[in-house]
């Protein structure tokens, strides 16, 4: 039916700013301090290496998407080229990773409100926090966009001035507290690897966290007015962007304050932005983390109401989340969605620090992203081997085909390796066997009722 139809209603610049928010997350804003903890200067080259991979991931990612403008979700790409049971998994792990992010994300919301009004209950700033989501989302698609638009816009603008700021303290040697703004800093304080291969290799797993939500360029495409030529320029970008945003902005950081001054618990920004004489920086890089976090929120629930728009229409959900309203966006998968992120207002009420719960909990949403992304790369391989042709006259091809695809694929296996091997880590992957299994029962449940209704009809 008709209604029951996404509408393409997101434009060039909405899908632009999407691919940009997608890639300047909390991660990085409060992350990179333990990141740099961890490696020193050579964070910098760990964001070349895990930049350079998930770009040729997206390329991989956009060769797929655009070669069958009827896939609506990861979910779909790997129903189509793995099997119904792959895109089963992947629909509700995506589906599992966002609710657990989201759900951060909104207790991360409350905390930062509470900088400035400290009595407000943190669980009443959650539940607004949802209802404003909410409301934002059942409109239309476009909506979503403009929403995303303009606090994409604050991020950016954020991390230029810092870089422009942070030059021009460079360029000119000032002085600080922690002596001379130089680019040497990056290497005459223990080195490019003070902390060794081993500081540096455990630096991955947040940087792998820190880049959680680029691939959400994927999710828009089903909604994208022209995605031969927005999604191309959208990923193309992205490579910039890390430069930029990444690895410029955290050079000319411990270029100005030292790698070994910075904090792991605080955030390098509020830090630089407090020795150029901003009085109100904190409260300035405060407002900033808040609409980065609201950001992340606001995209999980568009991620996951399609996706859960897509496994319903696969017969792989209930058949009411695939219904949409006279906005054409999927009313009931969102008012889901979001009645699963009130759990956070009530942990919220219960446990004064509710934080330190989803800090440890977000280390499952870092894994299972992975493993998603494992899985879409499987798909890619198939997709190769089963569409020759398609592959070979795609306008939009990952430099290096499959083979490329095997590098990725040993990449995701060395990380997985390192969040194995790192003790704070361990329990996510560990927790993957235990996912499988409830899945397995699950996607069982589901194909029972698909096979009865197969019967009836024949």
């Amino acid at each position: 039916m008709a209604e029951d139809k996404l509408q393409r209603e997101l434009s060039n610049r909405h899908i632009q700013l999407i691919a940009i928010g997608g890639a300047i997350g909390t991660g990085l804003f409060l992350g990179s301090g333990e990141s740099v903890h961890l490696a020193g200067p050579s964070i910098l080259l760990t964001y070349v290496i895990v930049g350079f991979v998930l770009f040729m991931f997206m390329r991989a990612m956009g060769e797929i998407l655009l070669s069958n403008l009827g896939f609506k979700s990861f979910g779909d790409i790997a129903h189509h080229y793995i099997g119904p049971i792959a895109g089963f998994m992947v629909g509700w792990t995506y589906w599992l990773t966002w609710i657990i992010s989201g759900m951060a994300e909104v207790t991360a919301v409350a905390k930062y409100v509470s900088y400035w009004y400290p009595t407000v209950p943190n669980w009443l700033t959650a539940a607004f926090t949802i209802l404003v989501l909410v409301a934002l989302n059942l409109f239309s698609a476009k909506l979503f966009g403009e929403l995303e638009f303009w606090l994409s816009i604050i991020k950016v603008i954020t991390i230029v001035a810092l870089i422009i700021v942070g030059i021009v303290m460079i360029v000119l040697g000032m002085k600080t507290s922690y002596g001379q703004a130089s680019v040497t800093n990056l290497w005459s304080r223990g080195g490019f690897f003070p902390n060794g291969i081993q500081g540096f290799l455990m630096a991955f797993q947040m940087a792998i966290f820190s880049f959680i939500g680029i691939e959400l360029i994927g999710i828009t495409a089903g909604e994208t007015k022209n995605p031969h030529k927005t999604i191309p320029q959208a990923i193309n970008n992205v490579p910039a962007r890390i430069l930029i945003f990444y690895i410029g902005s955290l050079a000319v950081i411990m270029s100005v304050v030292p790698w070994d001054k910075l904090n792991p618990a605080d955030s390098p920004y509020v830090k630089l932005f407090g020795l150029i004489g901003i009085p109100f920086a904190a409260g300035i890089i405060n407002f900033v983390v808040l609409t980065a976090a609201a950001s992340s929120c606001n995209s999980g629930i568009f991620a996951n109401s399609r996706t859960m728009y897509g496994l319903a229409g696969r017969k792989q959900g209930p058949p009411f989340l695939h219904k949409t309203n006279k906005h054409g966006v999927p009313h009931y998968a969102i008012l889901v969605t979001c009645g699963l992120l009130s759990i956070s207002v009530i942990l919220n009420a219960v446990f004064k620090d509710a934080t330190k719960v989803f800090v440890q909990i977000t280390i499952f949403s870092t894994v299972l992203n992975i493993l998603i992304w494992t899985l879409i790369m499987i798909a890619y391989l198939n997709y190769v081997k089963r569409n020759p042709e398609l592959h070979k006259d795609s306008k939009f091809k990952m430099p290096g085909g499959k083979y490329m695809a095997f590098v990725i694929l040993a990449f995701f296996a060395f990380i997985f390796i390192i969040l194995l091997i790192n003790s704070s880590t361990r329990i996510g992957v560990l927790f993957i066997p235990v996912w499988a299994i409830i899945l397995w029962i699950m996607y069982q449940k589901y194909k029972k009722e698909s096979d009865k209704a197969k019967v009836k009809m024949e």
